[in-house]
């Protein structure tokens, strides 16, 4: 159940940072866009150990960075739920940010042009015009952030190390069982995580791939 608290919290978060990040990368025009798509994809090349090392080092209590955060906000991230949040979100960020840029970007410019002309407001042309034409981008990103999510291993296990009923998420358990070579209760845990990540994911192929609408168009 932590699992996914975790990963329904993270989704939810990227879901409203990642439309307009997306959104500016699609369409922007500076010469910085580079490096933010380079931060944004570096997450699915670098090693989570190294993310969650320097997440560790940037909240601990000894840092003047994570002494600030308690002082004032009375946030302790290490080794604490909203640690675990905070680390999912910046390595699950490519996730959720890539399809719904690629959804953006194969949307012909006309339809966006029109709307401008027909008195949209940026606003009103992302929400009512652009949006509507990738939702199965949008889909995509939704189930591919929550995914990868319930997987995560090295990040959590370095943020949030391993507190029961706190921050021991399900694939930090899989490890544990094994270690303990109690492989019954990994199996366990394995199966509910592969059933889940399997119906999530064929969701997806059956909605976009509109074997869901013929289904029931055939029905009717």
């Amino acid at each position: 159940m932590l699992t996914l608290r975790l990963a329904g919290i993270v989704t939810a978060i990227l879901l409203l940072l990642s439309i307009p990040l997306a959104y500016w990368l699609s369409y922007a025009k500076t010469k910085f866009k580079p490096i933010v798509e380079t931060l944004v994809s570096m997450p699915l090349v670098l090693p989570p150990t190294v993310l969650g090392f320097y997440l560790l080092v940037a909240f601990s209590p000894n840092n003047k960075f994570g002494v600030w955060l308690e002082e004032w906000f009375g946030l302790r991230l290490i080794f604490s739920f909203e640690g675990l949040v905070l680390a999912s979100v910046i390595y699950s960020l490519p996730f959720m940010v890539q399809p719904i840029y690629s959804g953006f970007k194969n949307l012909p410019t006309n339809l966006k042009e029109a709307a401008y002309v027909l008195g949209s407001s940026n606003f009103k042309t992302l929400y009512k015009v652009l949006l509507p034409n990738i939702k199965p981008s949008i889909l995509t990103g939704i189930v591919l952030t929550f995914a990868h999510t319930i997987g995560e291993f090295g990040v959590v296990l370095m943020i949030g190390g391993n507190i029961p009923d706190k921050t021991r998420v399900a694939s930090i358990a899989i490890y544990d069982e094994v270690e303990s070579l109690n492989y019954a209760a990994a199996n366990t845990y394995s199966l509910i995580l592969f059933s889940i990540t399997f119906l999530v994911l064929l969701t997806v192929y059956l909605i976009n791939g509109g074997y869901l609408t013929r289904y029931f168009n055939d029905k009717s």
